[in-house]
């Protein structure tokens, strides 16, 4: 199935395929206070509809993850990294995609904080 995301404005908006069953949240620094319910997926299933130049892109700590926001409206639809096997992903924040029941997904809780 395809989804479309879009920050709160719609200067950043995308399509992302498949079916997010179950989303992440966590309790790092960034994640806390962001709220942010993560579906990881293959990065080549995120497709972006607006130009590149509308994202702005913040890191933190190990600078390994690309979380990229609205500079318009402040929102973060969608993250970039690698996972432990080198595979190129995204993080999409489920909570900004269309016609999606949140409280039927499954929820991991990860204790990014510790990590």
């Amino acid at each position: 199935m395809t989804y479309r995301g879009s920050c709160h404005c719609g200067r950043i908006a995308y399509e992302v395929e498949g079916e997010p069953e179950q989303v992440i949240t966590c309790n790092c620094s960034m994640c806390q206070r962001r709220g942010s319910m993560l579906w990881f997926v293959p990065r080549d299933h995120l497709k972006l509809l607006t130009p590149e130049e509308n994202l702005s892109t913040y890191t933190f700590n190990t600078h390994k993850i690309k979380n990229y926001f609205c500079n318009q409206c402040g929102i973060q639809p969608f993250g970039e990294g690698v996972d432990p096997s080198g595979n190129a992903m995204a993080a999409v924040n489920a909570r900004c995609l269309e016609g999606i029941d949140l409280d039927s997904l499954k929820v991991h809780h990860y204790d990014g904080r510790s990590a």
